[in-house]
């Protein structure tokens, strides 16, 4: 079980698996809804939810389609939420695999949800009213994270529920292209004097987020993977220039 502050070998801290979970269940709306059919068979469909404050995913089924009637039988289900706009191989990409059961939100919750999940589907303030439609949280007993080869955890749902999304994920894929295309040279000087690759001849930025970045590094060894951890947390997507650059300079130093 993932707690506190991950990091990595050489103690550069990186978001735990609960931050991971969470920052991706806050940046998508679309999931892969896992359901028991009447004769015990797995189920899966498409879905969009929404979510509460604390992650809690929050789902709105009609009778109407073969999960919503499931779900009315067995409320055990799973939904994996995947990261969006990959690129590359899929597979090295982020995902996560909540599981639990589905109930339907109780009176201090009800609006809640309801309010959330009219936020990503606006049609719902209508169909929703219908008598086939119900509205239901995943109350989450599993969380299972996976970033890509490699790196992978579970946590549990006190954690997750605790966790805060990454603040600067809706800027990491501009910032990522931003440094491959015109500061490769900065890349690989970090490389060089900061990641303990002296002989390394590339570099470029496979992930950032809030604490740190990800480099792929090319050496006459073959490649290798390190991390660079910011020296103050990032707060906001603009916060990340100011803390490349640091980095940048540090190495130069």
């Amino acid at each position: 079980m993932s707690s506190g502050h991950a990091t990595t070998g050489d103690g550069a801290r990186r978001p735990t698996a609960a931050e991971e979970a969470r920052t991706l269940v806050a940046g998508n709306r679309m999931a892969a809804l896992a359901t028991l059919s009447e004769d015990g068979s797995p189920w899966a469909s498409l879905v969009l939810y929404a979510a509460l404050a604390d992650g809690t995913p929050v789902l709105c089924l009609s009778t109407l389609a073969e999960h919503g009637r499931n779900v009315t039988r067995d409320a055990r289900a799973s939904v994996v939420i995947g990261a969006s706009d990959v690129t590359g191989d899929p597979l090295d990409s982020g995902r996560v695999t909540l599981a639990g059961r589905l109930e339907e939100p109780g009176d201090e919750q009800f609006d809640a949800a309801r309010t959330a999940y009219e936020a990503v589907a606006p049609g719902s303030g209508v169909y929703g009213g219908f008598g086939d439609f119900t509205y239901y949280v995943l109350r989450v007993a599993r969380v299972r994270w996976v970033g890509g080869y490699g790196r992978m955890d579970s946590t549990d749902p006190g954690a997750f529920h605790a966790a805060e999304p990454d603040p600067v994920a809706s800027g990491a894929a501009s910032a990522i292209g931003h440094l491959n295309a015109d500061h490769a040279d900065a890349l690989l000087l970090m490389a060089q004097k900061l990641c303990g690759h002296p002989d390394a001849i590339e570099a470029a930025c496979a992930r950032i987020d809030r604490y740190g970045m990800d480099l792929h590094v090319q050496t006459p060894r073959g490649p290798a993977d390190a991390r660079l951890a910011f020296a103050e947390p990032a707060n906001r997507p603009g916060d990340l220039r100011a803390a490349t650059v640091e980095l940048a300079m540090r190495a130069r130093a």
